[in-house]
């Protein structure tokens, strides 16, 4: 069917109801009719992201409802006792997906365990394995502006879907021929079976037990209650967690920014809700001044990214961290401590510190430095997630004894590029609701021997060398963009540069097709990940630049590092990577 006459059967059909086609009748621009309808919207890996809206290319209650009775169907051809738990965050509409998808399952016979009220993705996680649940779901869009919304759905272990099953429950998605075949009962009858399950502060109470059975240094934590935090959930699901647990752990002067601090999909304050830009943070860092706070953190929508500012007390200006510094700070807080606790393995190898290929390649000497087994993944925390699975899984087969040569790892610390990352495993996805706790025991312990977050960034520079990162995006939306990306990615695949910022390219990654190729001697051998339409480009001196399509937005990723021994001729090098790959583009 093309795009026009799927338009009109979702005008005509009785399957759809009246606002629903009210709202395609009214459209009168031909193109946006036909970015609405000229494919489905996508349940890829993870699960479904895109524009709020009717038509086939949106999120609404019939796209995100075939996705839900895809996954009952999956369920339910596994086992006959199944159970979803189902969170959601402040986004326009994520209640009522989330009840939808509730009312689905029960009426397919699966136990859904909702909660009463938005909560952060990383408690979701940690919530699937503590009812024992087969599955779970969270409805949010993560970081994306503010008309998006999203579907992610997790696995019994608490994180995101992955191979195999991933694809079996696209199939099954995808075998459902009409909306008409969603099965619905009322929330009154799931309730009254038995099916739909209210849930709330008894797993908040757990959650924050686990969260604060993570610090190491308590005595630091109260010697210094004082220290001055100022906090913005961005309109999302953080407030209520990060402020309670910050509480719990005594720290006394956290300040909130107000206009940011109720929940609000329209998120009034900001054009994009992303830690990651720095326009997020101009109420936190005004705040921050009158205040005289130390750190300023930031946490996205759904509560698994952070960003952080932290004062530099010789200047006096707040200095922004990416997603990669704050990871490696606490990386090197969490690592150092749990060395000079006796934390570690024995044998250090038989614990692994992960990341992603994106992320900074700063985590080798890191890892070497404490002796630790460096894992790297394709890019998304849940692959992270994945390898707390296998460690466990491999752990068990070997009599839960440590052992690297049998991937029977200790999990230590994991992060990636995107401003996440996750201590302990409690959760398999990313937390920033730990990585606030985790980053302030840090800056409080810090602060006792004289120093800022950003004094030890500094000096993790002088240790380890300087290693920096950007990414840029160029969106390219509707179907002519979706095809120019393809292209580009296409003609980068055929005709590699050979170098970039002055860098010779040493060797080309390509995981579609899993094989790394050098390009003096021609010598190829196994990427090493799986298919992943990916590109990575090797570059002299510890030089990188990556290229890949986004998973959830029309866009095409340039991830790009570069190392130094100062931050100048680091920072002049990710300068000079970056406008030759730009130029690469261009001329393709």
């Amino acid at each position: 069917m093309d795009y026009m006459s799927e338009y009109k059967f979702w005008c005509d059909s009785p399957v759809f109801d009246e606002e629903t086609k009210a709202e395609l009748r009214a459209l009168t621009d031909p193109k946006e009719i036909e970015d609405r309808f000229y494919k489905s919207l996508s349940f890829g890996t993870g699960g479904l992201r895109g524009v709020l809206g009717a038509g086939t290319n949106r999120m609404n209650i019939y796209t995100v409802g075939k996705a839900t009775q895809g996954l009952a169907n999956f369920i339910n051809s596994r086992t006959a006792d199944g159970s979803v738990c189902i969170a959601y965050d402040s986004r326009r509409m994520s209640s009522a997906f989330a009840l939808d998808s509730a009312r689905i399952l029960a009426a397919n016979g699966i136990k859904a365990y909702l909660f009463d009220s938005l909560r952060p993705t990383p408690e979701l996680s940690f919530a699937v394995r503590e009812t024992g649940a087969t599955a779970g779901i969270v409805i949010t869009a993560s970081h994306n502006p503010p008309q998006y919304n999203g579907y992610k759905v997790y696995w019994t272990d608490g994180g995101q879907i992955v191979p195999p099953y991933d694809s079996l429950i696209i199939n099954e998605v995808n075998k459902i021929a009409s909306y008409a075949d969603i099965k619905r009962i009322s929330a009154e009858e799931a309730a009254s079976k038995g099916l739909l399950v209210t849930i709330g502060r008894e797993i908040d109470e757990k959650f924050d037990n686990a969260v604060m059975g993570l610090i190491l240094n308590k005595d630091a934590i109260e010697a210094n209650r004082d220290m001055r935090i100022v906090y913005t959930p961005l309109h999302g699901t953080g407030n209520l967690p990060v402020r309670r647990i910050l509480k719990k752990l005594g720290f006394e002067n956290v300040w909130v920014v107000s206009q940011q601090a109720e929940p609000d999909g329209n998120f009034p304050t900001v054009s994009y809700p992303n830690p990651e830009d720095k326009n997020a943070f101009r109420l936190a860092l005004e705040l921050a001044k009158k205040v005289d706070a130390e750190i300023v953190l930031a946490t996205d929508p759904d509560a698994d990214r952070l960003g952080v500012y932290a004062k530099d007390k010789k200047s006096g200006e707040y200095m922004p961290f990416t997603g990669n510094m704050s990871g490696l700070l606490i990386a090197e807080y969490e690592l150092s401590q749990r060395r000079e606790k006796g934390l570690l393995p024995e044998n250090t190898a038989d614990g692994a510190l992960v990341t992603t290929i994106v992320s900074s390649n700063m985590a080798h000497p890191i890892a070497e430095e404490y002796g630790l087994t460096l894992i790297e993944t394709l890019t998304g925390f849940k692959y992270i997630g994945e390898q707390i699975k296998l460690f466990e899984e491999a752990r068990k087969k070997n009599g839960g004894r440590l052992c690297a040569a049998k991937g029977a790892y200790e999990y230590e610390f994991g992060f990636e590029e995107s401003y996440g990352c996750l201590v302990g495993t409690h959760a398999r996805d990313k937390d920033a609701v730990t990585a606030v706790v985790c980053l302030c025991e840090a800056a409080a312990y810090y602060r006792q021997k004289g120093l800022t977050l950003w004094d030890v960034m500094l000096g993790m520079y002088k240790k380890y060398g300087c290693y920096l990162e950007t990414l840029y995006s160029v969106t390219m939306g509707g179907a002519d963009g979706a095809e120019k990306i393809k292209n580009i990615i296409r003609k980068l695949r055929e005709d590699s540069p050979s170098s970039l910022g002055g860098k010779k390219v040493i060797a080309v990654r390509d995981y579609k097709d899993g094989v790394r190729r050098e390009l003096m001697t021609g010598k190829c051998t196994p990427a090493g990940l799986p298919e992943s339409n990916v590109l990575y480009f090797e570059l002299e001196d510890d030089g990188w630049c990556c290229v890949r399509p986004s998973g959830t937005e029309p866009k095409i990723k340039f991830y790009c590092g570069a190392s130094g021994t100062t931050i100048e001729d680091a920072r002049d090098l990710l300068s000079a990577v970056k406008r030759d790959m730009t130029k690469e583009v261009e001329e393709k």
